[in-house]
């Protein structure tokens, strides 16, 4: 048996239907005498270049152990699936048991976004708070004005 990586990029429009795509693909090798060591769901990611007008793809990563007559039987079957707009299989010669690149990636990438917005929330409440702050004492300096010029109006009409 031989072992293989393969690299899948799933139309990102269909991101929501991953789960259901992964089973009809996992029972496919499994007909075929395929098995998958590994399965990493890395995501939607960024194009290198268009792919039939899309500029991202839902990438899953595979490792997977079987027979190279049975793979050229997968390629063909998934060659017509339309949700497939990409594939890789490469033949290896280890797993490695760490996670793809792809995968750390895109985890780093989801943390630097949350800790972003955390940062940028924030930022907004200082900033809202600041103003709620600057506003009451506009309101205070305001006040105070009206109560002057009452005063004044008063000793006016006093004056008269």
């Amino acid at each position: 048996m031989n072992k293989y990586e393969a690299v899948i990029i799933l139309n990102p429009n269909l991101s929501s239907k991953v789960d259901a795509f992964l089973k009809d693909f996992e029972s496919l090798l499994s007909s075929n005498s395929f098995k998958i060591l590994k399965t990493e769901d890395v995501g939607r990611r960024q194009l290198a270049y268009s792919i039939n007008n899309h500029n991202k793809g839902h990438y899953i990563l595979f490792n997977l152990e079987g027979e190279p007559s049975k793979l050229i039987d997968i390629e063909n079957k998934i060659k017509y699936n339309e949700s497939i707009i990409r594939h890789l299989f490469i033949n290896v010669k280890t797993h490695n048991g760490e996670d793809s690149q792809l995968l750390v990636e895109s985890k780093t990438k989801k943390k630097d976004v949350e800790e972003e917005n955390v940062s940028s929330k924030a930022e907004e409440l200082k900033a809202s708070k600041t103003t709620e702050k600057n506003d009451d004492k506009e309101q205070v300096v305001e006040e105070s004005n009206d109560e002057a010029s009452v005063e004044n109006n008063a000793e006016e009409v006093n004056d008269e």
